[in-house]
């Protein structure tokens, strides 16, 4: 039995391919706990994703503003020939319906002052805003005449203003409607649909009143979080918005004018420009106000890449890291005729594992730059140290050295890149595979088993 083990361990000592596969084994070994560190990095990303939501839903959510549309009821008659069977006769029963018409403005002019600034609860951060948002325009002469109504069915005396927002929670003024020469206080009213609804006073006098065109205007100051969206109700809709942001995304249906978008890092404008034509619904509409929130643009208050979505890809490097360092030390076992035990690669692919680790535990109290060079310069060392006792001398070692350092600067260009990471991956993979091809050229495959 004792001259079997023997045999079995100078094989394992002495041939190439035995080498080769005890390294394969432990390489597909490690992904076990290097996929515990990837499981680990979701988790904390769902955890910051939960805290920001429930300070985003406390501050202010998303807004979406839609506004301002008149409301005028209107009354239709109709008639219904019931058979009565006791005389044998047809009688005729009326029945009136009370519906509504809605009217939106001929001209829309919104101006959006938004002020961001971060919000913190323990280790995690969001980013809210307050807008101040002034609104003007004008309403054309409402005419009943398309919906074929007649003038003795319109309610005149029940007409209001409606305005629409995602987020009644984050309003912090009452607004108030100017339209013509009269004030409209608005008030909130019940609404099953995704917009809330806030509604004015009656219109005084709102068949003379709205007989000709007539001006609105109004102010409004909201905190909100993530995006500020309008809805394009005018004929013409102008939209400005500035902010102290520096990272907005433009989202939606519509993007802004390119002549007056700017961008810098101590914020930025920009300003849509709206026609009828450019979206798919009228200017009125008879006995329901359609959903309208398809046509939605504005901006999203985007956060940079954060240090989890950073550690999510530089873990996703994880197999490449620790397959090509195995590799390395594999190439030097061959090259200076070292054996190394099969223990020993597996604590150095636990500490290539253990840099991970490091990175997202560090980078949650620091910057990113920061923790990945804390964790690398961290296991760096510490590999470089384990490889001296392992491997004799200074020369392997530093070799080993020399390859993950570059490695790992390797994979944090990467990251940090957007639109050339796949091209400069590509590029420093091909480089890569070329330095191990010419270093393994002058190895005797031939003693393999």
């Amino acid at each position: 039995m004792k001259q079997k083990n023997g045999k079995f361990g100078s094989w394992m000592r002495n041939s190439i391919t035995a080498r080769m596969l005890v390294v394969g084994f432990l390489l597909l070994v490690l992904l076990i706990p290097l996929q515990f560190v990837k499981s680990l990095i979701i988790e904390r990303a769902s955890r910051q994703e939960a805290v920001i939501r429930e300070i985003n839903e406390k501050w202010g959510n998303e807004v979406l503003l839609s506004g301002p549309i008149v409301k005028i009821p209107y009354k239709v008659v109709s008639e219904e020939k019931i058979y009565n069977q006791k005389n044998n006769s047809y009688f005729t029963k009326r029945k009136e319906l009370v519906k509504y018409a809605y009217f939106l403005p001929d001209k829309l002019t919104i101006s959006a002052q938004v002020d961001t600034k971060p919000l913190n609860r323990s280790i995690y951060e969001s980013v809210v805003y307050s807008a101040a948002i002034d609104v003007t325009g004008n309403f054309p002469k409402i005419d009943f005449s398309v919906g074929d109504i007649l003038d003795e069915n319109i309610l005149w005396e029940k007409a209001t203003v409606l305005l629409n927002t995602s987020n009644l929670k984050g309003i912090k003024t009452t607004p108030i409607v100017n339209l013509a020469s009269e004030t409209l206080t608005m008030t909130p009213q019940y609404s099953n649909e995704n917009l809330n609804t806030i509604q004015s006073n009656y219109i005084p006098n709102a068949k003379e009143l709205l007989a000709t065109s007539h001006p609105f205007s109004f102010n409004l100051k909201i905190n909100g979080s993530e995006s500020l969206n309008f809805l394009p109700i005018g004929k013409e809709t102008d939209v400005t918005m500035k902010s102290n942001w520096h990272s907005p995304s433009f989202d939606g249906n519509f993007l802004p004018e390119d002549t007056d978008k700017e961008i810098s890092k101590d914020g930025f404008s920009a300003s849509w420009r709206i026609l009828q034509i450019n979206r798919q619904f009228e200017q009125s509409f008879f006995g329901q106000l359609p959903n309208l929130t398809t046509s939605a643009f504005g901006t999203k208050l985007i956060i940079p890449v954060d240090e989890y979505q950073k550690s999510e890809r530089t873990a996703k490097y994880g197999f490449m890291v620790i397959g090509l360092t195995l590799l390395v030390f594999l190439l030097i076992q061959l090259v200076s005729k070292i054996y190394i035990h099969p223990f020993q690669y597996v604590m150095i692919g636990l500490a290539l594992v253990m840099f991970y680790t490091l990175l997202i535990s560090i980078s949650e109290h620091s910057t990113f730059f920061k923790a990945y060079s804390i964790a690398a310069v961290s296991v760096l060392g510490l590999v470089t140290v384990y490889s001296r006792a392992i491997i004799k001398g200074f020369k392997f070692p530093m070799l080993i050295c020399a390859s993950l350092a570059s490695l790992y600067g390797f994979i944090y260009v990467i990251i940090q890149l957007e639109n050339y990471a796949l091209l400069v991956g590509s590029i420093g993979l091909f480089l890569i595979l070329s330095t191990i091809m010419f270093a393994s050229r002058n190895i005797d495959w031939n003693n393999a088993s």
